[in-house]
């Protein structure tokens, strides 16, 4: 096993990228790859959760919201896809069927694996049983094109500090890692406020940690940037009216939590950069304090690089 510690997601994406460049090659399906296996990250400040490494890898911030908010309401809606179209060559009739956010709150139809977390904690502080599922052998050998990589999560309250565990068969450390670290870190922080304890270190291992060869030499820039990255507004809020407030913040809307206000606000601005409002969007982008304005700002700075980039190839 490779053990990794770092106190921000920019400090570990970073040390990753070292270690799976040096990683041993394989082709699944055909697909040119270095790997590690067996690799445990640990992250102290789980509330660092943003990669900010431009102008190496910028980060699409809005989808990184986006795919929480969609995940945390239990939803496998197609709204997603007007912040990452290329999550449709994955989809099944215009669905993702490795959705996680049906898996986690209507598992079988009908079980919120996280309010079963929750009020198991509740009962039972010391508890080794606070686990959500997300693989299902069931369904995802069904020849579907999208099957989760992440297997599960396992939270653990300790000593008045909440500890969480992401295990996953496989991680695309490029596409996928700082997107999944945004979502569960996210999910961390929630459930420590929901049981009104501390925030505790947030560890994520993974069997498959690998890197594409067609991303190896964007990779190489990373390695120069600086190793950390300040924390996002803290997110907790009650349990109750939970669900309100995600679909409040999908909408764009103003909750008077500046932490959600702060993931609303992000999520309207890049629907209006879309719709072609771009000075509009921009204003909402300087607005928004913290890592997450540097990151929106970074992918607007990015998507104008690209345009520029195709109308210069024409």
């Amino acid at each position: 096993m490779t053990i990794l510690t770092g106190d921000s997601v920019t400090k570990l994406f970073t040390d990753v990228v070292k270690l799976v460049k040096q990683g041993q090659h394989v082709s699944p399906r055909g697909m040119a790859t270095r790997e590690v296996l067996d690799v445990h990250l640990a992250l102290t400040r789980p509330r660092a959760r943003l990669l900010l490494a431009s102008p190496a890898r910028v980060l699409n911030v809005a989808f990184a919201v986006a795919e929480t908010v969609w995940i945390l309401s239990g939803s496998d809606d197609e709204w997603i896809y007007g912040f990452n179209g290329q999550l449709r060559k994955y989809a099944d009739d215009g669905v993702l069927r490795g959705a996680y956010g049906p898996r986690m709150r209507r598992w079988g139809g009908h079980v919120d694996q996280l309010a079963q977390v929750l009020a198991l904690l509740k009962a039972d502080p010391d508890s080794r049983r606070a686990v959500i599922q997300l693989y299902d052998p069931a369904r995802d050998s069904a020849g579907h094109r999208d099957v989760p990589c992440t297997l599960g999560f396992r939270f653990h309250l300790r000593r008045g500090r909440l500890h969480m565990s992401t295990t996953m068969r496989s991680q695309d450390l490029w596409t996928g890692m700082p997107y999944d670290l945004f979502f569960t870190t996210t999910l961390h922080e929630l459930m420590a406020g929901w049981l009104g304890v501390e925030l505790g270190t947030y560890r994520h291992h993974v069997d498959s940690l690998h890197l594409y060869e067609d991303d190896l030499e964007r990779a190489e820039a990373v390695t120069s940037v600086a190793g950390s990255s300040g924390e996002l507004p803290d997110l907790a809020v009650p349990w109750e009216g939970f669900d309100a407030l995600l679909a409040a913040v999908q909408g764009g809307a103003v909750s008077g939590h500046p932490g959600w206000d702060a993931m609303a606000k992000v999520l309207g601005s890049y629907r209006l950069w879309k719709a072609g409002e771009r000075a509009t969007a921009q204003h909402i982008a300087d607005r928004v304090r913290g890592p997450l304005g540097v990151g929106l700002r970074a992918w607007y700075e990015e998507l104008q690089v690209r345009a520029g980039s195709s109308a210069a190839a024409r």
